[in-house]
């Protein structure tokens, strides 16, 4: 007679016994580090939208976050006002909340918003929520917007900051998988900081948006009311990219400013 241990109901039932251990511990290992993530993603999402306004630890040419510990704070001190506008299909402004209203409502920060779902919304016909981050510096007031699209490999992203005349007062952008050295240079300081002074609207206030413009007549970016920053060298689709999101979303801000003005 074969040992015990070497029967097959033996080692059906080990198996699934270590199946259970397994699956125990990873469960337990995912609900340990769920609070980490979630308090990572705030941390990250604060520091992007305070790049944007400028409140950053940049050196040189380096593009550099304030300190993880100082960024709560920093959010508090200098994000005055966080608001959720919902637009209808038509881009039109149906409701706008206080992150008080919006939190009590969603349960969920205003940075927390999912711009990807939210477009998706849009693309059937569903309302989409725009958060704004209202921030001030300097006696300067900013008007921080997230955007999101697709890049050459995956997705890209970003937060700008404009004036109540939607002039850009500083960028931040980041990407998934771009190509290093070409497509992914898109979060280097050089690139962000020729966004700094560019007009979104034409002269009759007309959006145009800005276009990543590969061999324009201004390299060196003299001439900010031309809606043209020169693109980086190779990566022409995934500037095309940083030229769509910042053309069909930061439009979608247009009534805000409108209606800022007006009153």
């Amino acid at each position: 007679m074969s040992n015990k241990t070497d029967s097959n109901t033996y080692t059906i039932l080990f198996a699934i016994g270590m199946v259970v251990v397994v699956g125990a511990l990873l469960a337990f290992t995912a609900a340990s580090l769920k609070p980490n993530i979630a308090e990572n993603q705030r941390v990250e999402k604060q520091q992007n939208i305070l790049y944007a306004m400028g409140v950053n630890n940049n050196e040189g040419g380096s593009a550099n976050f304030i300190s993880t510990a100082n960024t709560p704070d920093a959010f508090q001190e200098n994000i005055k006002e966080q608001l959720v506008l919902t637009v209808d299909a038509n881009g039109a402004i149906i409701k706008t909340q206080t992150r008080e209203e919006y939190f009590n409502e969603a349960k969920q920060e205003p940075y927390l918003i999912d711009i990807k779902k939210q477009k998706t919304n849009a693309k059937n016909g569903e309302p989409r929520l725009l958060p704004l981050f209202v921030g001030e510096k300097e006696g300067k007031t900013y008007y921080i917007a997230p955007i999101y699209g697709k890049g050459l490999w995956d997705a890209i992203w970003g937060y700008v900051a404009l004036n109540d005349d939607m002039v850009v007062q500083g960028a931040y952008f980041d990407h998934k998988g771009e190509t290093p050295g070409l497509g992914a240079n898109i979060k280097e300081r050089f690139f962000m900081d020729d966004f700094i002074g560019e007009h979104l609207l034409d002269d009759s206030g007309v959006f145009k948006g800005i276009t990543v413009a590969k061999g324009n007549a201004d390299p060196k970016n003299d001439n900010k009311t031309d809606n043209e920053v020169d693109a980086i060298a190779g990566a022409t689709i995934t500037g095309d990219g940083v030229t769509a999101m910042i053309k069909s979303d930061l439009k979608l801000y247009k009534p805000y400013f409108d209606n800022l003005k007006n009153n």
